[in-house]
């Protein structure tokens, strides 16, 4: 027992140690499944020799590093923060890491990244892409590593997807506007190039013809981000031209900044101007007043595109998946609603 305590511990030597074979060994301290008592003797010749495996040789032997990226468009954004919490717990349960990665929404970032996926320093990816191109898909299809997609790319894209219905949720919060009563709904959106922009431009649009209620294109504005400077700046530029009674954003960021835009101009909300946001973000819960909002389930869509990339990981071989879960609203007071 002393020699063993005295040389550097190996494999070899947990494995005398707890009287079993050199592969039960390795098979416990690779975290593969075996009976309990090998388990226990293993686990215990370890401790009581202080082995600890060689991490870099372990990769090199399964090649697993035990980690997952997650790229999203903006770190900044608290949707991609109820995200990340999603990912890290799925990686946490399944033995993995997480890995974080801002693209601030360039196509240029994002393909180079899923490029440097073959230095193969993550097991795989979960990717943000708001401007989804055919590069994507080529580069995605020969990635060095599996990865699973937030987002909406075109039909047939042969991807783990996620899709959020962005676009039935616009429809929804144009009904629930006039629903309370207002007519003048207008809507600042953020880049329309992007998906999330065309989409939600077209539930608007579709919101607006269910509702009886004619399409004015003075009541759109459109930002140059999906941020509050954005949003507040584009507000800025739609009341210069038009006073509507309510505003649909195309989500709770460019929201808080259309809210700063009616305030600066002494105009309440909800009374004098509705507004609807769209992520409904932990920050919509303690606006002033309290911000009605879309939830388009990020932090579920996060978790289900977790466990689509670990199943990837693990099964090279399935078929592939697109799962969409669908928005809901929250109502809150921003709208004028009775709560």
């Amino acid at each position: 027992m002393q020699d063993l305590q005295d040389a550097t511990p190996t494999l070899a030597t947990v494995a005398r140690l707890a009287n079993v074979s050199l592969a039960s060994a390795s098979r416990v301290l690779n975290g593969i499944k075996t009976n309990p008592e090998t388990l226990r003797r293993v686990t215990e010749a370890a401790a009581a020799v202080g082995y600890v495996p060689n991490a870099a040789a372990r990769t090199l032997r399964l090649r697993r590093t035990g980690q997952i990226a997650f790229a999203m468009p903006d770190v900044a954004n608290p949707v991609y923060t109820s995200m990340v919490g999603s990912i890290a717990q799925v990686a946490r349960e399944c033995g993995s890491r997480l890995i974080l990665h801002s693209t601030d929404a360039d196509v240029a970032d994002e393909l180079s990244f899923i490029e440097d996926l073959k230095q193969r320093y993550v097991d795989g990816l979960i990717l943000v892409s708001i401007d989804f191109t055919s590069a994507h898909a080529d580069a995605i299809a020969g990635a060095a590593v599996p990865v699973a997609l937030l987002g909406n790319p075109p039909e047939g894209t042969k991807i783990d997807t996620v899709r959020a219905n962005s676009s039935h949720g616009a429809t929804e919060a144009v009904k629930h506007l006039h629903a309370c009563g207002r007519r003048r709904i207008a809507f600042v959106n953020g880049p329309e190039h992007t998906a999330p922009g065309s989409a939600r431009r077209r539930g608007y649009l579709q919101g607006l013809r269910e509702c009886g209620l004619d399409r004015d294109d003075t009541l759109v504005e459109v930002g140059s981000d999906f941020t509050i400077d954005a949003g507040r700046e584009a507000a800025e530029r739609l009341l210069e031209r038009v006073m509507p009674d309510a505003v649909f954003c195309a989500n709770d960021l460019i929201a808080f900044g259309a809210l700063a835009a009616l305030r600066e101009r002494r105009l309440e909300v909800p009374r004098d101007v509705a507004i609807v946001g769209m992520d409904d973000t932990t920050l919509a819960r303690v606006t002033s007043p309290t911000l009605t909002s879309v939830d388009l389930g990020g932090a579920e869509r996060a978790r289900v595109a977790a466990e689509l990339l670990l199943a990837r990981i693990d099964q090279p071989k399935r078929r592939v998946r697109t799962v969409a879960v669908e928005p809901k609203l929250v109502v809150r007071e921003s709208c004028g609603a009775v709560l």
